[in-house]
């Protein structure tokens, strides 16, 4: 029997975004679950905030993991699968940080780190590297223990996720450390669930960058291999903001890489508010300058349209949209939209809950019922992976250019 081309969605509340943990509703989950439920989705990506499920490192809150099998039955009930991420970490723009791992003293250290949010609060601080603190490993372990030991019989999982971005939020040492970490938290989750497999959420950075998180050592130690990518953001290596070979490329770049068929985890694009056209924004992000595309409702839709059957081609496992929701207008001066303007605008849904183009595309698409085909377009490594991470950003734009481009 063909195995289905997974069709899903990164989910914050439109009403709450990162802050629903603290503020749970499950009325308001089960509203937007049978959304995407009646746009045709079968899986649902959603993010354990790291701050909220564990308020001290030898503790995890009781109140969140309860929260988070509601949500699990909910979404049991409506027939929908859930990729469960843990570690979050960064997320659309700040980092968001447990209180006991801050560090006033280690601020100028954390390069990558633009904004800090812990208490729901932005603080003037830094904090232990995830990938190497003691306290910060043993409460990860706790983690994964709690949660996997309580919901690993239950219906609605699908997939366990050791990070979202985990780069953005710190980087490992050396890569011998950054595989070590996704062994280590890969074998303990198979102890106690041998069933569901694993993954770790990577974006193009790993594919641009040596970040210690290099493709083929991490998924090697998971079960799935996954992308993020937007080509709006990979100016000067994607041919336009809505390139639409970008994506399903960096999709065969990653299997090209760990030899493993991968899913596209994340992808999609912000549009223009009001139903307006394509435009450009400029306003100071985190006090720096930010120019941003941003599509027109319209030319999103048509995107996402010619990347679902590219990734097909590809060879592709599924493909999972950011995000559910533009965020409501209450939520536009709190962290993460009061810097990233453009996250207000990402959803399926807009700020008033009515869909968007682009949700059509989808639905339309999962009513094809598609397949996860054998790749019928491939990228060919003309080097080993190591020789691959001595310059990534130009083997990348090399093999997109000179071979994947022009061999359509």
């Amino acid at each position: 029997m063909a195995q289905p081309f997974e069709l899903g969605v990164n989910y914050w509340p439109r009403r709450k975004a990162m802050y629903w943990w603290s503020n749970f509703d499950a009325g308001e989950v089960r509203e937007e679950f049978s959304i995407i439920r009646e746009i045709g989705l079968s899986t649902v990506r959603l993010f354990l905030l790291w701050d909220d499920f564990q308020p001290t490192p030898d503790t995890v809150s009781a109140d969140c993991l309860r929260h988070l099998t509601t949500v699990c039955d909910i979404a049991a009930e409506l027939g929908l699968k859930l990729d469960v991420t843990f570690f979050t970490g960064h997320m659309s723009g700040p980092n968001w940080s447990p209180g006991w791992l801050l560090d006033p003293k280690l601020l100028a250290q954390t390069e990558r780190v633009r904004q800090v949010v812990s208490g729901g609060q932005i603080v003037g601080s830094g904090y232990r590297n995830a990938f190497h603190d003691p306290v910060a490993l043993d409460a990860e372990r706790l983690l994964l223990r709690t949660v996997v030991g309580a919901l690993k019989d239950h219906p609605a999982i699908w997939m366990w996720n050791l990070g979202n971005e985990p780069d953005l939020f710190a980087v490992p040492h050396d890569p011998a450390s950054g595989r070590n970490w996704v062994r280590e938290m890969t074998q303990l989750i198979k102890a106690i669930d041998p069933v569901h497999r694993v993954t770790c959420g990577l974006h193009v950075a790993s594919l641009a960058e040596d970040i210690n998180l290099r493709i083929h050592e991490v998924f090697a130690e998971t079960d799935v291999a996954v992308m993020h990518s937007y080509p709006m953001y990979a100016e000067g290596w994607s041919t336009q903001a809505l390139d639409p070979d970008f994506v399903p490329f960096t999709c065969a770049l990653t299997t090209a890489l760990c030899g493993k068929p991968t899913l596209m985890e994340e992808f999609g694009g912000c549009t223009t508010p009001d139903g307006g056209p394509s435009e450009t924004w400029e306003w100071v992000s985190y006090g720096e300058e930010r120019t941003q595309f941003m599509a027109s409702e319209e030319a999103l839709a048509d995107y996402l349209a010619a990347v679902l059957p590219r990734l097909v081609e590809v060879g592709s496992t599924g493909a999972l949209v950011w995000c559910y929701a533009d965020y409501a207008p209450e939520l536009w001066e709190k962290p993460p939209c009061l810097d990233s303007r453009h996250e207000r605008f990402f959803g399926l849904v807009r700020p008033d809950g009515t869909l968007k183009p682009h949700a059509q595309v989808l639905k339309d698409f999962a009513a094809t019922k598609p397949t996860v085909q054998p790749a019928r377009r491939t990228v060919k490594l003309d080097i080993t992976p190591e020789e691959y991470y001595q310059e990534p950003l130009r083997h990348a734009v090399r093999l997109y250019r000179e071979q994947y481009l022009k061999g359509q």
